[in-house]
């Protein structure tokens, strides 16, 4: 772990107007502690990489945590499922004004014509056009404006609220059939999956008035925020059943909280978001298979006594079964050999026995006891391995193989090719 001086946290900050919030060192003591921080940590950081690659100011930042706070805190308002789209869409749309419609600079968006084409879809209005013609349409320009090398002017934004009756409307151009096409297929998905059991007009009213609701925020981001909401309500919402779902973690939100704000910061001085990843997913298999571990050393430990059975200093175990009178391979050399690998309990994982095939490899392509291993074999040699987890594959996964796995292999070293 590093230090980091009071400059250092100073300038880290990113202070803007209002309120701010500062990448700071944690005191980590135990696992719980550990595990809280690197998974706010890794969430914030991929976030800071992904969503907020190119608006990393204080102000999208303290949003996001202060709807992280209010996720977890309970304090979202509570909407029907119609009513919670209608936000998002308003909300969206206003967002629109900054990236253009569908987040496509050379279009600006009218809101008046996209509202009206989304409330013509909710009440199946075809005059202007179909949900097929809009599909089209639309899908044609966005594909003609990607592949478009000349500057286009998308013109200046155009605010209004969403209507709450159907209207036929004139469309001059592009840009005003494209912003109507998108509504319209917006409205068309909103009825299919949303309000397809609306008989009486209720959820699409609330619906339209929840989409002007959206429109008065001030927020910077809202996919964002609601996001946020979102997740530190999950958060909370899990606590009982212990952190990641491992009832022998604890959540500590105050930890979570301050791992997401460094990732969002870039504060990496403590952990880095991949070290967090990693350290996340070592824990977890250290708790579920900590047994495997431990039954691999106790394995060990009584399988060293044993007469035969010589240890390396790396803990390396070989048992000679056949000692052949070829040469002995090297790091750098290809090897063909016929193998049986089993786990402690037996069961068999990998053959080329059973396959009825040898198989050539690099022996410095291999796990670390394999290499050490077919190093002290003459060619014509037939040993018996006994890898401990720290030479085979650790605590990661490998097909059939458990985290922490102590490997059993016989293996026959049938030649060395050039």
């Amino acid at each position: 772990m590093k230090k980091i001086s009071v400059f250092l946290i100073a300038a880290m900050a990113m202070i803007s107007c209002g309120k701010t919030y500062t990448a700071q060192t944690i005191t980590l003591m135990n696992q719980n502690d550990s595990m809280n921080y690197a998974l706010g940590l890794v969430n914030g950081s991929q976030l800071k990489m992904y969503q907020l690659r190119n608006d990393s100011s204080m102000e999208t930042v303290v949003e996001f945590i202060d709807a992280l706070q209010r996720g977890y805190d309970g304090k979202v308002e509570q909407l029907s499922e119609a009513a919670a789209i209608g936000k998002n869409i308003g909300q969206a749309s206003k967002m629109f004004e900054q990236t253009g419609l569908a987040e496509n600079p050379a279009w600006a968006i009218n809101q008046k014509l996209f509202f009206q084409g989304l409330v013509n879809a909710l009440y199946n209005d075809t005059l202007v056009m179909d949900a097929d013609v809009a599909r089209n349409y639309f899908q044609e320009q966005y594909q003609a404006s990607a592949m478009s090398i000349d500057s286009v002017d998308p013109g200046k934004s155009i605010t209004g609220k969403c209507p709450s009756k159907v209207k036929a409307v004139v469309l001059n151009n592009m840009i005003d059939s494209v912003n109507y096409a998108f509504g319209y297929l917006n409205g068309n998905e909103i009825v299919q999956y949303v309000l397809l059991m609306d008989s009486t007009g209720e959820m699409r009213r609330e619906f339209i008035a929840h989409i002007n609701k959206g429109l008065k925020t001030d927020i910077k981001n809202p996919q964002l925020v609601n996001m946020g909401e979102q997740i530190g309500k999950s958060i909370k919402d899990q606590e009982e059943q212990g952190l990641i779902g491992e009832p022998s973690l604890t959540t500590d939100f105050m930890l979570i909280k301050q791992g997401f704000i460094n990732g969002l910061l870039n504060y990496e001085e403590q952990m880095t978001g991949e070290e967090a990843g990693e350290y996340i997913q070592n824990t977890m298999n250290t708790i579920k298979y900590g047994n495997t571990k431990e039954e691999g050393e106790q394995f060990l430990a009584e399988n060293a006594l044993r007469e035969g059975v010589i240890t390396t200093t790396s803990g390396l175990q070989y048992e000679v079964l056949k000692m052949g009178k070829g040469r002995k391979p090297v790091a750098t050399d290809r090897v063909k050999v016929h193998y049986h690998g089993t786990l402690i309990n037996g069961s068999v994982f990998d053959s080329s026995v059973e396959r009825g095939e040898p198989i050539t490899f690099g022996l410095n392509q291999v796990i670390a006891g394999w290499t050490e291993g077919l190093q002290l074999m003459p060619v014509g040699s037939k040993f018996k391995l006994y890898i401990p987890q720290q030479l085979g594959y650790g605590s990661q996964p490998a097909g059939d193989i458990p985290p922490y796995s102590t490997l059993i292999f016989e293996v026959e070293l049938l030649g060395i090719e050039k």
